[in-house]
Formats: C-alpha cells, structure tokens, sequence
C-alpha cells in the first residue's frame, strides 16, 4: 500500500517556485516508517509498511534502550589500553540495542518533474551499511556511518515524478565499534532537484590564497554538469560568481564562459577588498553565490558558505591564525549528543560547543570519525576551530567488524567525500586521517599512511594533515611520524621533547591528552593519584588526581604545552562524557558510558571543567571550590579543599577561620616534577591549582577570598553546608526556543535547600509533566551507572542535579515544565516558542 506525503510535495512545490525552477532541496524529516523486521520485500514500491512505526529523521532507533548486559559483548583483550588477556566488555558500546538491521521508508513527489530533470538523494550519515533502493531498485550502497554519500536517482523515478518510494535498510554489525555508533537515519536525508545542466554536489571548491588588511583574493573553482553538449554546438555556458558579506551585501562578482579547454569546470578568482575574517569567536562569513547560465537562460543557482582566513604550521612555534600564533585548547568529542544519542540536533550541537567555549576550548577534534554537516556548519557560525577526523582504524582491524572490513575498497571514496564535503568549511583546519590506528606497529605502516595523506593534499592542499599516534618508538622506527605534515602524539607527552629531537617538522601536537576520569559530585578519600582506580559504585573521584593507566593528569600536559615553544596544543579526552567506553568498568555491570568528560553526559560541567577554564579562559572570572561540604560522618577528618581559579592566590576560610594563603607555584619546571614522588606530592598541580591537603570537615561555610599579583583581594565565593533538602529548582538554557518541532531547551534539575543551597547527595525520582507547545524529549543526570531510559519523563537526581529536555511543537505558545519528587516541593519553568 503506498503512501503519499502531501507535507512533502508541497514543501517541493513551494521551493521550486521561490528558486524559479533551477534547483529545490528538501530535507526529508516528517513522513518517514521505521521497523527493526528484516524483510527484504521492504524495498519495494508496493508494500504495506502501516503496521510500521511512524519516525522524524534524524532518528537513533537504539537510544531508547532499554540497556542490556548482553548488547553487543565484546569478547577480547583492547591491547591499545594494555589489556593482555580477552575479557568479556559489557558496556564498552553504551549496553543499548544498536546491533542488527532496520529499514526506513518514505514516498515523496517531485513536482514538475521532466526529462530535463536530474534529481539526487543524499544522506548526511546513516549507521550503516546504507544500501538505498528507489521504486524497488538498488540505488546505491555506502558502508561507512560516518560519511556522507549521495547517488543520481533520476532513472530511478516514476515518470510522472509523483508517488516514489524511497527504502533505505542499514545494518549494525556486532564487535564494530569501540563506543556507541548510534544506529538508523541519523543524520539529515535530502532530495535535491537540478536541471540536467547544472553544479553537482560539492561542485565549488573556494581558497583565499592571499589575505591581508586591503583586500583578499578568492579563487573560485566550479565543477559543471552541461549534460553532454559541445560547447561550440547546443550549448554556451556562462558562470556568474557573486560574493555576498554577513549582511548580504555584494561585495564582489565576476562572471566567466566555459571553453572547451576547461574541462567542465569554471576557474575564476574574485577580490574582496577589507575583509572580515573568520576567527576563533568571531564568524565573519561569507556566500559565494554561483550561477550557472546556458545560452543566456539561468539553469543553476549554487550557494556555497565559506570564511576568509589564513592557517599556517611554523616550525619551531606552531599553529598560526590570521598571522597570530594560536596554541590548541582543545577537545576531543565523540558525535553521540547524550541522551539524544546520535540523532543529531542543531540545539543540542550548539548547546555543546557554548559550553566548551566557556571552558575556553577553541578547537574540536571529531573523534574518531568524520563529523556531520550540521556540526560542521555550526563550527563555521560560532567560530569554533574543528579538526575533522576520517578512521578509527586501517587495514588491521581493532574490533572484529570494522572499518578493516571496507579500507581497500572504500577508503579513498570516503577520504574524497569528506574532503570536498568540508573544504569550503572555515572552522575545518586540519584533517586527521587516523587514530591510533595498528599499523603503526607493522613495518609498512608509513606507506599506508603515505596513501592517506597524499589523498588529501590531491583533494586539498591547504590544510595540515595531522594522525593521532600513540606508540612513539614504532612510529619512529617505521617513519609513520617522519612523513606527517604535523606528527600528533596521542598521550606519552614526557616524549615530547625525544619526539621534537627525532622528527624534522620541528612542531609536535597533543592530538589526544590526558584521559582523566572522575564523576560529578563524587570524591573519594584519601585523596591520592591513581592510575584505574575502581570503586563498588563505578564512579572516579572528583578531585581530578585519578585517570587511566596510558595517561596523566590535565597538568602534566598544560606544564609541557606552557614550556614548550614547539608544542602546538592538545585535545584532551574528552570534553564530554559520551556513551560507551566506561573505563575502567570495562566488565562491571551497570556501566555503559564514559568517565573521561569535563562535562558530563548531561551537559553538568565536573569541577574538572574549572580546572580547564581557570587555565584557558582568560577573559572571565573563575573561582571554584570543591568538594561540596555536606559530610556527615567525617566530622573532624581530613577533607582536603582545591580551588581552581585563574587568580595566583587565595586564601582559604572554613567557619571564618583563616587554613592559610596558597599561591600557585610557577617554579615547578618540567624537570624534576614527574618523578613518582613528585607526582605523589602533586608538585605539578601546585603549578596550577590552589590546594589545603590538610583541611578538617566541619559543618559551616568554607569561604575563598582570591587576591590579584599585587596582593589586592579581588573575588570572593562561598559554599555551605546544606540542609534538609526542600525543593526542586529548574533553570533553562534557553528560555526562547523556535517552535519548528525540533528545537530544545536543555533544563537544570536542582534540589535545594529552605536557603538556597545545592543538596549534593540527593538520589530520587523526579517525574516530568510538559503542557502547553511542546512535548518531554529526553533527560539525563551523568550518571554512568544509571539505567535510567533517556526517553521516560522520569530520571534519577546524581549529587542533586539532571537535565531534562523539552522540544517545541510547531505551533507558538508556551511551554510548562513540572518537576515532582517524593518529600520536596514540586518546581516548574515556563519557555515560550515563537
């Protein structure tokens, strides 16, 4: 039985009018059916799929759980974290049920469709194994998840281009991921509609080899599609280039004809005199706008986004940005977005990239895959520099199912895909054409990454090529790290130095540092470094001294990056906690999602979070204390007090009483301060936190008064011991959202007490109920243990905090958040959509 989606034809009607009839592209959101029953008579035209469930795309069909145990075991030793023998990994790809098939349809009409028409489908990622079937044929197969694919669909339609049925199956294969994959049409699905003559995808390719104060060249090249006609025959093809500024005012334009030499593509360059240009928080962007003319009749109209801004690796100082030196702070992100799970989510995105702003982070790594469009075009328009990633593994596989199935046959398609997909992309200055990957210890391993990397420079010259690298000496050996534009070092930052010595680039980046862990909200006493450390309840301390046993603490890697002229930065694991990987609970169930964050899986930044922005946000204040001071039961015992500030000194109160001055104590050097007594004493941390190791628990208030270089006390903070909790406090992040039926607010859940005061060990149930424009989507507490389903309007508080999530229908109003716990009062938000 088919059906048709009026939304959708009149979506394309409406868009082929406003273009004139050159181009339309509509984004397949509504009307799609979902089901996991692998029948292969889904793809055809006529089949009854009523009994389907009916889903928007994006869609992750596994993030509403429920969380198993026994979702995808993985039954072997991961020799990149020193393990030896095989164990069985409960967690390790989140315990949700991602593994196995699924099938997607949709019908859709293409108004006004004719021989003269080309029409293509393109998916910004689908997870995976995509293969697309248009009116019961085969359109296509793309196997990577990660990547973005399209195929020409046009022979495909039905004659009338009305009532096409459009199939996708994907499959999950098991032991095929290191972390949670997500699974499903996750990412946007698109239907674009050109005239036979016309720009194909990713058909402008725009440099800006010369940038100064006057002016800017821009080099413009135009790939055509003239649909087989000569040039001295049917067809005279004209390309007109306009440049438009932020406020869409043309500020150059050029126009140029095809000859026969040119091979079907329009080489032109362009002069933008005063630019603007794109930086680190400060977007500037511009539009090229490509029109394409066939005997004087405008056939194409081709918008491309792109920045004015110069990159360059020097050696012996590092990353340049617009002529200004820039040292990476850093992080890396898996492409999961918590409780939304992989579907990706512009304010979800957004949401993620303000945060890590906030913690002073000017770059992304997309670790360890090929980023979504919509993250990378959000990067462009919040100035967030983003360092796009390829593989996570080569020939010689790291899970049974990996990428290793499909390298030789597709990793040069996939390489060019993502290449000509974000080149234009200001915010993408560095591709990374692997992790970690095992050939760094096979004698041949540098050829392999040889062919990676000179793919790249034929499809992108402009950029550094980066790899992140962990095993120095194997790489040093068989000359992996020799042949790299930049050599990135995973880790191992004390060989920083032997590195520089060894390699003739003279730069070395931190391409993944630190690998910390904690849980927010947790502390553990005594208060030591460890290495693995594993409690009863699976969580890590939050007095940051505890990380994983290839790593270090987050300043054993600032003191190298601070002393260091050579170094260009680092990416620290990871900016966000992210579904699967629970190190060290690698087989303690329940475990299911990552320790490593800054932030935690609900977007809650850890105490771990002002550590880094103490160090890396210089424009704004930091002063943070922790632990929080509700311990009953430790009354008159040792509970040591850090503050992380950006100021040299504090001096520390509890109850009033002076615990004495600490300043940071900027003579600890490289030299000396890694010894294991150093590390036991902390001797770097005293470079860069302010600690009172010898503090006593007492009821009360602990007070912090910061003083400047001069002495002058210029900041204070207070916590306090709380008491009984009393009620539930909701803050939003947004108290406007659009009413599109997709955008979100993210909610804070506080408990507090009569006063105001965080409770910090409250555990219970709170239960949502939305009225008025919108609907409950999802929430999370950051709880790695937590077997709380994302999707219930219902979460568990962690340490007295969750986030719940509330999505605008589409039509304006309001939107009535309300919070009900046992034994506090109830809380409630309002957020309007316009």
């Amino acid at each position: 039985m088919k059906r048709t989606s009026l939304i959708i034809i009149s979506i394309l009607a409406t868009i082929f009018i406003s273009l004139g009839q050159t181009r339309s592209v509509v984004t397949l959101e509504k009307g799609w059916k979902f089901t996991r029953e692998d029948n292969p008579q889904s793809k055809e035209a006529v089949y009854d799929d009523s009994n389907w469930e009916s889903v928007r795309v994006p869609h992750d069909w596994a993030i509403y759980g429920p969380f198993d145990k026994s979702n995808d075991i993985h039954r072997m030793a991961i020799v990149q974290d020193g393990q030896t023998s095989a164990i069985e990994h409960y967690g390790r790809t989140g315990g949700l049920p991602f593994t196995g098939a699924g099938w997607y349809r949709i019908n859709f009409t293409i108004p006004e469709f004719s021989d003269s028409k080309r029409v293509t489908v393109k998916f910004d990622g689908a997870m995976s194994n995509a293969r697309v079937y248009v009116n019961g044929k085969e359109a296509g197969f793309w196997p990577y998840g990660y990547n973005t694919f399209y195929f020409d669909i046009t022979d495909l339609l039905n004659d009338n281009g009305r009532d096409n049925t459009l199939a996708v199956r994907l499959e999950n294969l098991e032991e095929g991921s290191r972390w949670y994959p997500g699974a499903g049409l996750y990412r946007n699905v698109h239907i674009i509609t050109t005239n036979d003559s016309h720009i194909p995808v990713w058909g402008t390719y725009i440099t800006t080899p010369e940038v100064n104060d006057e002016f800017a060249k821009v080099d413009v090249k135009t790939k055509v599609v003239t649909a087989g006609e000569d040039y001295n025959g049917k067809g005279v093809y004209k390309l007109v280039t306009e440049i438009l500024d932020g406020d869409a005012k043309l500020v150059s334009s050029t126009e140029s004809v095809l000859t026969t030499f040119d091979q079907n593509e329009f080489s032109q360059t362009l002069i933008v005199e005063n630019p603007k240009l794109w930086d680190i928080k400060q977007p500037n962007l511009y539009k090229a706008v490509s029109k394409l003319y066939k005997d004087d009749q405008l056939v194409d109209e081709y918008n491309t986004t792109f920045g004015i801004r110069t990159i360059e690796v020097v050696a012996d100082k590092g990353f340049y940005l617009n002529g200004r030196l820039v040292k990476f702070q850093g992080v890396c992100l898996h492409h999961d977005l918590g409780p939304l799970g992989a579907a990706v989510n512009d304010a979800a995105i957004r949401r993620q990239i303000r945060i890590m702003q906030d913690m002073g982070v000017n770059a992304i790594r997309t670790a360890h895959n090929m980023p979504s469009p919509d993250f990378v075009r959000i990067a462009d328009e919040m100035g967030m520099m983003v360092m796009a990633e390829s593989f996570d593994s080569w020939r010689i596989p790291k899970v049974r199912n990996g990428y290793n199935l499909y390298f030789d046959e597709w990793a040069e398609k996939d390489l060019v895909n993502l290449i000509h997909n974000f080149r234009n992309s200001a915010s993408v200055i560095m591709w990374c054409i692997g992790n970690e990957v095992e050939e760094q210890s096979h004698p041949q391993g540098a050829k392999v990454a040889r062919f990676l990397q000179d793919i790249v420079k034929r499809e992108d010259p402009t950029r550094p090529i980066t790899n992140g690298m962990d095993r120095p000496d194997h790489v040093f050996s068989n000359g992996m790290a020799a042949i790299m534009d930049v050599p990135g070092f995973n880790y191992r930052s004390f060989r920083y130095q032997e590195a520089y010595d060894k390699l003739s680039q003279q730069v070395i980046l931190g391409t993944e540092t630190t690998s910390t862990f904690s849980s927010r909200g947790v502390y553990k006493f005594p208060v030591e470094r460890k290495q693995m450390a594993m409690y009863d309840d699976h969580q890590a301390s939050s007095y940051d001294v505890e990380h994983a046993g290839w790593s270090n603490l987050p300043e054993d890697d600032f003191i190298q990056h601070d002393d260091l002229p050579f170094t260009m930065g680092e990416f620290i694991w990871t900016g966000i906690d992210y579904l699967g990987e629970p190190t060290p609970y690698y087989s303690n169930w329940p475990s299911h999602s990552s320790l490593f964050g800054a932030v935690d899986l609900a977007g809650i930044p850890k105490d771990r979070f002002y550590l880094y922005r103490s160090h890396w946000n210089k424009e704004e204040e930091t002063l943070h204390i922790l632990p929080h001071w509700n311990w009953e039961g430790r009354e008159g015992e040792v509970t040591p007090v850090f503050v992380y500030t950006n100021y040299p000194s504090a001096e520390l109160f509890i109850n009033g009483k002076s615990q004495g001055v600490r300043t940071k104590d900027l003579s600890v050097g490289i030299e000396g301060s890694y010894t294991a007594e150093a590390q036991k004493s902390f001797e770097r941390q005293k470079r860069y936190r302010l600690m009172w190791m010898d503090t006593k628990y007492e009821p009360g208030t602990v007070k912090v008064v910061a003083y400047d270089e001069d002495g002058n006390a210029v900041a204070e903070k207070e916590i306090r011991t709380a008491g009984k909790p009393h009620r539930l406090v909701l803050e939003a992040d947004r108290n406007v959202i659009s009413a599109d039926g997709k955008d979100l607010s993210f909610i804070t859940v506080s408990v507090v007490d009569r006063n105001g005061n965080l409770c910090p060990n409250v555990s219970e149930l709170v239960k949502f109920n939305v009225k008025g424009a919108g609907s409950y989507r999802a929430g999370a507490n950051g709880d790695p243990s937590s077997l709380d389903l994302f999707h219930l309007p219902q979460m568990h508080l962690f340490n007295g905090k969750l986030v719940a999530i509330v999505e605008s229908s589409e039509t304006p109003g309001t939107i009535t958040l309300e919070a009900n716990a046992k034994g506090l009062r109830k809380g409630s938000i309002k957020i309007q959509t316009n």
